[in-house]
C-alpha cells in the first residue's frame, strides 16, 4: 500500500481547508483518535486508583508549571510540556461532548498549536492588542493511574483572571489532563478545558487556557 502524500494546509485555499479531511494535514487525529477521546470522557467523572505521594507531586509540578508559563506568555515553553501527538481541546458541550459532530471552540492538535503560538507572536493578532495579561488559580487536583503504567489523568478545578483594555473578567472551569510519560519525563497528551459556561456566548477567548 503506499503512503497518502501529505497535503500541506498552507497551499490549500481556504474552501479546501474548509472541506478537507483532517486525516489529509493531520496525521494522527484520525478515527481511532477520536474514539480513545470519547471514550476517556468518562474517566474524569470516575474516581480511578490513585497515584502515590510522589507521582502527584510530579503531576502537581507539571501543572504548576504550565499555569506560570502561560501567564508569563512563556508559549514555546509551554509547547514543549506537550507530547508530538497531543491535544488542546475546549469543548462547547459541558463535561466535552462528541467534537466530531458538536461546536468546540478550539481543537488544537500539535500543528495547530504551534500555529497558534506563532500567531500571538506576530503582532498582528488583533484580538491580543495589548495583550492579556493573566493570572491562574489552578486546584482541586485529583490525580489517577489510567490503563497504561506510563498513563496518568488529572483532574484539576481553575480559575483564570484576564485583564486587558481596562476590563477584567473571571472565567472558571475545570481541567482534564492526560499525561504521558516521555523520555522519563511526563508530558502532556491531552488537555481539555472545560469552562462551567462553556455553551454559552464568549467574547474575544484568544488566550490560551
Amino acid at each position: 500500500m503506499s503512503t497518502p502524500r501529505r497535503t500541506d494546509e498552507t497551499t490549500l485555499s481556504r474552501e479546501d481547508v474548509r472541506r478537507a479531511d483532517t486525516s489529509r494535514y493531520s496525521y494522527y487525529v484520525d478515527p481511532a483518535f477520536y474514539e480513545r477521546l470519547i471514550a476517556d470522557l468518562a474517566r474524569w467523572d470516575e474516581h480511578g486508583l490513585p497515584v502515590g505521594t510522589d507521582l502527584r507531586e510530579e503531576c502537581t509540578e507539571l501543572l504548576y508549571r504550565e499555569a506560570r508559563l502561560l501567564d508569563e506568555a512563556r508559549f514555546e515553553e509551554w509547547l514543549e510540556l506537550f507530547t508530538s501527538e497531543c491535544l488542546y481541546w475546549l469543548p462547547g458541550t459541558p463535561g466535552g461532548g462528541d467534537p466530531r459532530t458538536e461546536v468546540t471552540l478550539a481543537f488544537d492538535d500539535r500543528r495547530r498549536l504551534e500555529d497558534r503560538v506563532y500567531w500571538l507572536r506576530t503582532g498582528f493578532a488583533y484580538s491580543q492588542i495589548p495583550a492579556s495579561r493573566t493570572r491562574r488559580l489552578v486546584t482541586n487536583m485529583e490525580a489517577f493511574h489510567g490503563s497504561d503504567p506510563d498513563e496518568i489523568f488529572v483532574r484539576s478545578n481553575f480559575v483564570v483572571f484576564e485583564f486587558r483594555v481596562g476590563i477584567q473578567r473571571a472565567l472558571p472551569g475545570w481541567y482534564g489532563h492526560r499525561l504521558s510519560r516521555v523520555d522519563g519525563a511526563w508530558r502532556i497528551a491531552v488537555k481539555q478545558v472545560n469552562l462551567i459556561d462553556s455553551e454559552h456566548g464568549h467574547e474575544n477567548l484568544t488566550i490560551i487556557f
